[in-house]
């Protein structure tokens, strides 16, 4: 039985992946912005435990996880939470640009830092689910696109250094997604929101869980999702 640390299982694309890796029994550690959320998320998935630390302030998850007790497996990290922000250069504050490079980046580097001994341990699997915005950059994307380039500059590192230790790491970049961040950036788009055009959360689920399950002679990479229809 494989253990599990899962940002933004709550909804979307991680509360898809969560459900998946729920019902084949494996154990999870669904992280949390604050103790209401971790309650909610122990409702719906139950036997997991959670971990809570705000993804939003990552100079301080080293202090808020030295309060709580952490796994002492974890067979992979799956960084699935983010954030979006959308506006031009000339419109977007810098609280917006640290906001999204705090949950979207800063984040996930601290949480993998925290996780890595037990990681090496098991040579297990750092899965950092991107954007389509972390391979190409558009107008109005800037500050969202520049987290997401970074994360994948974050994966590639990370890849390179901990492969003598037998940990695998995998960047997915999935494009539109029906989730409740495409509803805000249609929002943030003034467009009227039509899920059955993009890509279902599932989906996106089953790929990870196929770069998850690959046997050890082999590693994902970099995978791209695209809506099909």
């Amino acid at each position: 039985m494989a253990t599990h640390v899962i940002t933004g299982a709550g909804s979307g694309i991680g509360a898809a992946v969560a459900r998946r890796l729920h019902t084949r029994g494996d154990d999870l550690v669904l992280h949390a912005r604050d103790a209401a959320r971790a309650t909610d998320l122990a409702a719906e998935f139950p036997g997991a435990h959670t971990l809570v630390g705000d993804l939003a302030d990552p100079a301080r998850l080293s202090w808020a996880f030295s309060h709580q007790s952490l796994p002492d497996r974890v067979d992979s990290l799956l960084h699935i939470a983010g954030v979006i922000e959308l506006g031009t250069v000339g419109e977007l504050t810098p609280k917006a640009w640290r906001h999204q490079l705090d949950v979207n980046l800063l984040a996930p580097a601290e949480l993998t830092r925290h996780f890595l001994p037990q990681l090496r341990t098991t040579r297990g699997h750092v899965v950092f689910v991107n954007s389509g915005s972390g391979l190409n950059a558009h107008a109005g994307w800037s500050g969202y696109a520049a987290s997401k380039h970074a994360l994948k500059a974050l994966a590639d590192a990370l890849r390179e250094e901990e492969h003598a230790a037998g940990v695998r790491v995998t960047s997915v970049y999935p494009g539109r997604t029906a989730s409740p961040m495409q509803v805000k950036v249609h929002q943030q788009e003034g467009r009227s929101y039509d899920p059955e055009r993009w890509i279902d959360p599932e989906s996106v689920a089953t790929t990870i869980l196929m770069a998850l399950d690959l046997p050890r002679d082999a590693e994902v990479n970099d995978l791209t999702v695209r809506p099909g229809r």
